[in-house]
């Protein structure tokens, strides 16, 4: 999968880039709702990690139910990605946002510009609209 990469340098751990650029894809429709992942063998040989390393991402997004195993066929991308419920939504995008702060505060970039780029990387996932169903 050329659109996923990891950063050795980052102390950020492999499996966790995983996940995260796995989310990012599929947010994205790179990977579509029902499509197929690469098998744990083929992104650890693509990507030049241990085997392990990719399964962890993966069970982590299939407990996320982001991602579903049929046994015999591989590993695809949920039908319908499942929402998060409110409070738990909330709370990692509390997290997600204050990290994105603190980082455009550490560059020196003021609080319109990081807004801006917020707006960008929004219009590069597509539309902007979740692609669940709203309950």
């Amino acid at each position: 999968m050329r659109a996923l990469h990891v950063d050795f340098a980052s102390p950020t751990p492999i499996w966790s880039q995983i996940e995260q650029g796995v989310r990012r894809l599929v947010a994205s429709a790179v990977l579509p709702a029902g499509g197929p992942v690469p098998s744990v063998r083929d992104l650890a040989r693509d990507l030049r990690v241990n085997p392990a390393t990719v399964a962890k991402a993966y069970q982590r997004l299939a407990d996320a139910g982001l991602l579903a195993v049929r046994r015999g066929e591989g590993t695809f991308v949920a039908e319908v990605p499942p929402a998060a419920a409110k409070a738990e939504r909330e709370r990692v995008l509390r997290e997600g946002a204050a990290g994105y702060a603190a980082l455009a505060a550490s560059l020196g970039t003021s609080p319109a510009d990081a807004a801006d780029e917020l707006a960008a990387a929004w219009r590069r996932l597509g539309d902007g609209t979740p692609r669940r169903e709203k309950r």
